[in-house]
């Protein structure tokens, strides 16, 4: 309903929104790209078409828009201009991978994403080696092994266990469990 209502999409990817918008057999809506690479320039344009009176959606590639992706700076951009955000519930990577993980969860610490390299990464591995909840951290496809190694590495605990979630909610979605050293060999 929110997507055949709105007067603009901004999309991470404007391919997968169109999909999306054809399956549902939604008429033709201005789609604005809004990715990491290009929303500082979109924000200006996005803020103006909500001062002329349009309502603008957010759709993010998987999960939940805003959640370790740009669509954050654009929800904190129209906050800052005095604009109402209204969410719309879907699947977020972090809680559907946590309601399935099999053990007790009264909280949990989430970190996003990494830093890729350097001391800020060696500094955000140590300081995992002192947290007491279970830690959901996202990575991309191409580091999921260097990040497990470090991690086996910084924890020092063989048997720690881990799940290690990819593709969540979607038709390749699988599931690893298993101790960190297993799931870094």
């Amino acid at each position: 309903r929110v997507l055949e209502q709105v007067d603009a999409i901004a999309a991470e990817d404007t391919r997968h929104t169109l999909k999306l918008l054809r399956h549902y057999k939604i008429g033709h809506k201005p789609l604005i790209s809004l990715h990491e690479h290009n929303w500082r320039g979109r924000l200006p344009s996005i803020i103006s078409r909500l001062e002329m009176g349009e309502s603008v959606a957010l759709v993010s590639d998987a999960g939940t828009p805003a959640i370790c992706d740009p669509g954050g700076e654009l929800v904190g951009g129209c906050l800052s201009a005095g604009f109402r955000v209204f969410p719309v519930p879907g699947p977020c990577a972090a809680v559907a991978t946590l309601s399935v993980c099999g053990i007790p969860l009264k909280s949990f610490t989430f970190l996003g994403f990494l830093p890729s390299k350097g001391k800020d990464r060696t500094l955000a591995i140590h300081q995992l080696t002192c947290e007491p909840r279970p830690v959901v951290i996202y990575e991309a496809p191409h580091r999921v092994t260097a990040t497990l190694r470090d991690l086996s590495t910084a924890l020092a605990q063989p048997d720690v266990e881990v799940i290690v979630a990819r593709e969540i909610t979607k038709i390749y979605e699988e599931f690893y469990r298993g101790t960190l050293q297993e799931a870094a060999a």
